[in-house]
């Protein structure tokens, strides 16, 4: 069965139909879901969606775009963190393709989030684009002075950049943006990552795959960035669904510790 690393189910796209965008998930065969923060103080919502549906978990932390307006203390995602279904840290990273905060500010936030992860135990959630030189320069940096677990979500990014992922230790995520047509030099990259690092994600509700492309994305559709992703990899949309899940499991291990305590 799949799992959906990485979707936005409290963003307002999924306000009136959420319990339908669920349901539609797991028909189409997927075992989990992964709600990503893209601000600490909206957490209490994202843990409130965790809750709702024993499936679906989340994570905390600050998307670059919103460095600017707010800077959580490393004991603050430390303590929001301890929530049983919250799986991750992030997503934090840089951006430089809208540069919405400071930089030298998203870098300091960066690194805040690399400490709650390293502190935590839990994996980083990062989001690069078009800062590759600066993410690897920061993650070399953070890594010397400490291990800590990371995926590069939604990758989009340099070959060098995935390289430097994989010699750290990180996972790669794809989204549906490897389904595009014109995205042969990225299906390039994902044929050569080594299978025990891949994952699969929508970025809900961005980048929906084809054939949906052009509509609101939902955890539903990753099921099109697989095939995908097995075609190119040349092994059975059953088998990449077992990897990428045994991939995902590994990484965010405290999932299935969240899964025994709501139980509780």
């Amino acid at each position: 069965m799949l799992i959906d690393s990485h979707c936005h189910l409290d963003f307002e796209d999924f306000a009136a139909d959420r319990d339908a965008v669920v349901e539609r998930a797991r028909a189409a065969g997927l075992e989990r879901m992964i709600t990503i923060s893209t601000r600490v103080k909206e957490f209490p919502n994202i843990r409130a969606i965790a809750e709702t549906y024993p499936d679906v978990y989340c994570t905390v932390g600050t998307h670059p775009h919103n460095a600017g307006e707010e800077q959580a203390e490393l004991s603050e995602l430390v303590e929001l963190a301890r929530h049983p279904k919250c799986v991750g840290i992030g997503e934090a990273g840089l951006d430089y393709h809208y540069d919405y905060a400071p930089r030298d500010l998203a870098a300091r936030v960066f690194r805040t989030h690399i400490a709650a992860a390293r502190q935590t135990g839990l994996p980083l959630v990062i989001h690069a684009r078009d800062a590759d030189a600066d993410i690897a320069a920061i993650l070399e940096d953070e890594m010397a002075k400490g291990a800590f677990q990371a995926v590069l979500h939604c990758f989009t990014s340099s070959r060098q950049l995935a390289e430097t992922g994989l010699k750290l230790g990180f996972y790669i995520s794809f989204s549906g943006v490897l389904t595009f047509k014109k995205s042969d030099e990225l299906r390039a990259i994902a044929r050569d990552v080594r299978s025990d690092r891949l994952l699969v994600e929508t970025d809900a509700p961005f980048l929906a795959p084809v054939p949906y492309r052009g509509k609101r994305n939902e955890p539903a559709f990753v099921v099109e960035t697989a095939k995908v992703l097995a075609e190119i990899k040349g092994i059975s949309a059953a088998a990449l669904a077992a990897t990428t899940r045994a991939n995902v499991l590994r990484l965010f291990s405290k999932m299935d510790a969240g899964r025994v305590a709501a139980a509780q």
